[in-house]
């Protein structure tokens, strides 16, 4: 369904690098979750995180370039006594040429469901990676990191501010947005093994698998993954909060 008018400035793509195409997905988001979940899961759930994200950009992005984003319904898969569900989200050029694509898959928690579709594409932490670390990035997640983030992704959930929202959302304080927390690993890697230059990153996928809370450092840490790239993790405040992240560079 679509297309959804999207168009990235030069400030996102400076402060968020390959992740600044995720800030422009939240109507194709919400409009396609609603209509390309199955019914009985958003009806049965108890709840809904973000479980995994993987960008794909084909070629770098011109700031100010005007884009369209189609979305998808990609595959449904039971996880114990989850559901995942992943959509796609395309994003075209003037030309219809493919910029870049997404996966976003939500965990509907207390729900099953049957398999469906595919599964996203894999960006599992290879097994021998941690023979081959290559260095670690650190960045201070600040109080103010949420608001700034909101005020480009129009993501404003009430947990990422407010302490009463937090704990509802089984937190006992605000914690950062799932995206934010990717593009400072996106960060991590452009410092790291791309020569502090973000265009040349064509790939970041994460595993989120607990919140990055704020007035904490976040330590990426970064592995040779062979002929698949590059592998990282990264943790906070004593927690691993991204597993098998996987990053590719662009050539």
């Amino acid at each position: 369904m679509g297309p959804f008018e999207a168009r990235i400035d030069a400030d996102l793509v400076r402060g968020y690098g390959a992740v600044a195409i995720a800030t422009q997905i939240w109507d194709a988001q919400n409009e396609g979750r609603a209509a390309l979940t199955p019914r009985e899961v958003q009806t049965n759930a108890t709840g809904g995180v973000h479980g995994e994200h993987d960008i794909v950009l084909h070629r770098p992005i011109d700031p100010g370039e005007p884009l369209r984003i189609w979305v998808e319904g990609h595959g449904a898969r039971p996880a114990g006594r989850n559901s995942l569900v992943t959509l796609r989200y395309t994003a075209l050029d003037a030309t219809d040429a493919v910029v870049a694509e997404q996966w976003w898959t939500t965990v509907y928690l207390g729900v099953t469901c049957d398999p469906a579709g595919e599964p996203a594409p894999d960006h599992a932490f290879p097994d021998d990676a941690r023979s081959r670390p290559i260095g670690t990035y650190t960045a201070d997640v600040d109080v103010d990191m949420p608001r700034r983030y909101a005020q480009v992704s129009g993501d404003w959930s009430e947990h990422h501010f407010d302490v009463d929202a937090a704990r509802r959302s089984g937190f006992d304080r605000p914690f950062l947005h799932g995206l934010c927390t990717m593009a400072l690993c996106a960060h991590g890697v452009a410092q790291v093994v791309a020569g502090d230059d973000p265009e040349r990153v064509r790939r970041i996928a994460v595993r989120f698998a607990t919140p990055t809370f704020l007035g904490e450092g976040l330590d990426v840490r970064l592995y040779d993954a062979g002929r698949v790239g590059y592998a990282f993790e990264a943790d906070s405040a004593g927690a691993t909060v991204i597993t098998h992240g996987r990053a590719e560079l662009r050539r």
